[in-house]
């Protein structure tokens, strides 16, 4: 079990006690965190799994020497994972979709949104490097084909295929789509499938932890004044106010 899981089992133990707003001070607090012995291996695990996760191979491949702490697949794999999600960052959806059959067709073959997604992205290439004629022909021929199946499909088309009735895109209601936070909602809609299909997670459970912990010190506020972690980079205590 993790620090941050036992942390948050005591919040809810003191806040299941409190009758009243109570005072923890730093000393009792640290006391019943020193009380708990948190085996290195399940933190190892942990780290790892943020790291193959987010896909830094390099740090997986140096804390698996380290630690001795082995990931759950293969790490040559992150590598082709992270040229994927490189190749849909930069704008090179062909190039992305043929990488992403390169390492398992079936996992465009058995996810028609993602396709979807993606070729969605390219219209949005397409219409970005002003390639008008090109843009309609291929919304016509590749898109409006899974539109007329998928309502939802038909009405992403029809947003994306806006973007050609402005000559300036800053006044058009649908220019988020071609900011670069498109590209990474894409590319993490991408990378997750991959994971999925390695039998991975496709969230780190690090975050999912940290949510949890914020989550519960909020819950806790109403029923004590005990010492926080405000800032989770450091996750130092601080004193409680009084």
């Amino acid at each position: 079990m993790s620090l941050f899981w036992i942390f948050i089992h005591h919040l809810a133990e003191v806040q299941t006690m409190a009758t009243s707003k109570k005072l923890i001070t730093k000393q009792e607090w640290e006391k019943k965190l020193a009380d708990v012995k948190v085996r290195k291996e399940e933190m190892n695990k942990l780290v790892m799994n943020f790291l193959v996760t987010e896909g830094y191979v390099e740090a997986a491949e140096k804390f698996r020497l380290e630690s001795g702490t082995e990931p759950d697949i293969d790490l040559a794999t992150i590598t082709d994972r992270m040229a994927v999600k490189k190749a849909v960052q930069s704008g090179n959806v062909v190039d992305a979709i043929e990488k992403v059959n390169d390492l398992n067709p079936e996992i465009l073959d058995t996810n028609p949104q993602l396709f979807f997604h993606l070729q969605q992205q390219r219209l949005i290439e397409l219409i970005r490097d002003g390639k008008v004629e090109e843009a309609l022909e291929f919304a016509q021929e590749e898109l409006a084909p899974r539109g007329e199946e998928n309502q939802s499909f038909l009405e992403e088309l029809e947003r994306t295929v806006a973007l050609l009735a402005f000559e300036d895109v800053t006044n058009c209601p649908v220019r988020d789509l071609l900011d670069i936070s498109q590209r990474l909602k894409t590319a993490s809609e991408v990378n997750a499938a991959i994971l999925t299909s390695q039998s991975h997670e496709k969230d780190p459970k690090l975050p999912s932890l940290l949510k949890m912990l914020v989550w519960a010190q909020n819950q806790l506020d109403e029923k004590a004044t005990y010492p926080r972690i405000n800032d989770l980079s450091t996750a130092a205590l601080e004193d409680p106010a009084v």
